[in-house]
């Protein structure tokens, strides 16, 4: 009895799932959280594309309206925190330093992730 209970195989491929499922659930949360996260980036780089398309207008608005443009810029998935951007101008040779820090949490189920902070700066030059 005790040699057909040793080379009993049944329910074997039950145990095998159980152990892999939890590793597969994180591989799946893993790739959507850095989707999240790309889809931040890409969002912070449209924001920066918009503020240094708005910092050439004519006439050439100030420091405080293009950090208030930024400012209000929504991008991503609104579940990150964009801090206050931070714009300076350069009157004498013409161009604004535009820069901002966007924060996105990323959450497993199993596990809270890492804060990943991204960064974009950019210059943007302006005819006086």
């Amino acid at each position: 009895m005790r040699k057909s209970f040793i080379k009993n195989e049944d329910g074997a491929a039950v145990v095998e799932f159980a152990l892999a499922l939890p590793i597969l659930i994180s591989f799946i949360f893993g790739i959507f959280q850095l989707a999240l996260v790309f889809w931040a980036n890409a969002g912070a780089q449209h924001a920066m594309g918009e503020a240094a398309r708005y910092a050439t207008l004519y006439p050439t608005p100030t420091a405080e309206q293009v950090e208030d443009f930024v400012a209000s810029s929504t991008f991503g998935t609104h579940n990150g925190t964009m801090q206050t951007p931070t714009v300076t101008q350069n009157a004498t040779d013409g161009y604004f330093d535009i820069e901002i820090v966007y924060t996105q949490p990323t959450d497993f189920i199993f596990f809270e992730g890492p804060v990943v902070d991204i960064e974009k700066a950019k210059r943007v030059y302006y005819s006086n």
